[in-house]
């Protein structure tokens, strides 16, 4: 299973070479995807000039700090106040939860769905089922019948015909 650690390298690091600093984990494998950050130091090293990679990238946008970097660069410039940029971002991060909260009720909802036609699904093939056997002990019950009635037409007329040749 992989997982990932999200960390600060020079760029002249190969893949698996030195890192300056660890700045949080990436695991896929779970239903959402689990994303362990320190949001504050990822601000930092965007800050000082630190170039994400596209997936970096992904996630730390997916986490808010791309979009706190862009608040406070704007707060640099002057263009806005800090409390602006605070309020902003809190506005965000409360949309945000709404609309994880709002995609957590429709994947259980997904599934409850699923689920309820996968019973109904399994239902109707148990009555199918129900109503086959019924009828197989219909046609058993009277088959039996049918058979010991033939069964004693063909034993009557050979007793009939042991009888004479016996006298």
């Amino acid at each position: 299973m992989a997982m990932y650690d999200i960390v600060v390298a020079p760029s002249q690091a190969g893949r698996d070479g030195n890192f300056i600093e660890k700045i949080g984990t990436y695991n896929p494998n779970t239903d959402p995807s689990t994303v362990v950050l320190k949001p504050e130091r990822a601000l930092h090293w965007l800050m000082v000039g630190a170039q994400p990679t596209d997936t970096a990238r992904s996630i730390l946008s997916h986490e808010g700090v791309m979009f706190r970097k862009h608040l406070q660069v704007g707060v640099n410039k002057g263009a806005i106040t800090q409390e602006q940029a605070e309020e902003k971002y809190t506005s965000w991060k409360e949309g945000k939860e709404g609309r994880k909260a709002d995609s957590a009720d429709t994947k259980q909802q997904a599934k409850d769905k699923d689920r309820a036609d996968r019973l109904e699904a399994e239902r109707k093939v148990n009555a199918a089922r129900a109503e086959a056997i019924a009828k197989k002990n219909i046609v058993v019950e009277e088959t039996p019948a049918v058979e010991e009635t033939a069964a004693e037409a063909t034993e009557a007329p050979e007793a009939s015909t042991e009888t004479p040749a016996a006298e």
